[in-house]
């Protein structure tokens, strides 16, 4: 998969959740814009490959803000983040006018929770900045039958995105753990995750500090460094997290080497 001009094959890479939000479920993932580059800085030295930043809580029960305050919480720290560091920037967002504010500030990625489904012409922006996406899996009612509903979705978003013009290099997909899906579905994905590469399509794995672990917020660090093990052992590309340095150490343990001692 290519994001920005980088290359990104035959590894787990780490995705590193900025927070530019109030509520989200997560306190530790909370960044004040001012303290943004602080926090970038930090979790490139702990090993993130991509920096997401979202500027709308997507937690269970959360009150959606609108496009024009999600430019507002991200325009400042974006540009500013993209003037200091090389690295990929994607932005959580389902708003086609968001993500073309994102994109003209230098993102180079959109990660859309709704798949390309929630606005019509998110597959044309993208493909208009020749960027990166990451589909996710999401509906409104909750899955019924999980191996059919959400291989079926993320086919349909993918081609989409292809029509649209979006480059099939710069697709990814996220199966959704977490949304429209009942506990016992999200361990099920969780455990069988590398299934949705039949689709064709590097995966982005997305469990984070997430309530399919039960417990606290606070207790699931150890269960999401298992499972982004799990993911580096199944080839999965991309792992979304809070926790960068644990996670990070975490698949390197699974491979046995580091990505940043490769030749």
């Amino acid at each position: 998969m290519i994001i920005r001009d980088r290359k990104f094959e035959g590894y787990t890479y780490v995705m590193a959740i900025i927070n530019l939000t109030p509520d989200s479920f997560w306190k530790g993932s909370r960044v004040e814009a001012s303290d943004a580059l602080f926090a970038v800085e930090k979790a490139i030295r702990d090993g993130a490959a991509v920096i997401d930043i979202g500027a709308q809580s997507t937690r269970p029960g959360y009150t959606e803000v609108s496009a024009d305050e999600e430019i507002r919480r991200f325009e400042e720290p974006l540009r500013l983040i993209r003037e200091r560091f090389d690295i990929p920037i994607s932005v959580d967002t389902y708003f086609e006018k968001s993500a073309r504010a994102a994109l003209d500030l230098g993102a180079d990625m959109i990660n859309d929770i709704w798949g390309l489904s929630h606005d019509e012409g998110m597959a044309k922006a993208i493909a208009d900045y020749d960027a990166a996406v990451c589909i996710m899996h999401n509906s409104l009612a909750e899955v019924q039958n999980l191996w059919t509903e959400v291989p079926a979705f993320l086919q349909k978003s993918a081609e989409k995105a292809l029509a649209a013009g979006i480059s099939r290099d710069k697709i990814i997909l996220d199966g959704g753990i977490g949304f429209a899906k009942t506990m016992e579905q999200n361990r099920e994905l969780m455990m069988n995750y590398d299934r949705l590469s039949s689709l064709g399509y590097p995966l982005l794995l997305g469990t984070s500090r997430k309530r399919l672990f039960g417990g606290n917020v606070e207790d699931r660090l150890p269960q999401t460094v298992e499972s982004s093990m799990r993911a580096a052992k199944h080839g999965i590309l991309f792992v979304r997290v809070h926790d960068v340095k644990e996670n990070a150490e975490g698949i390197e343990k699974a491979y046995g080497y580091s990505i940043h001692s490769r030749s």
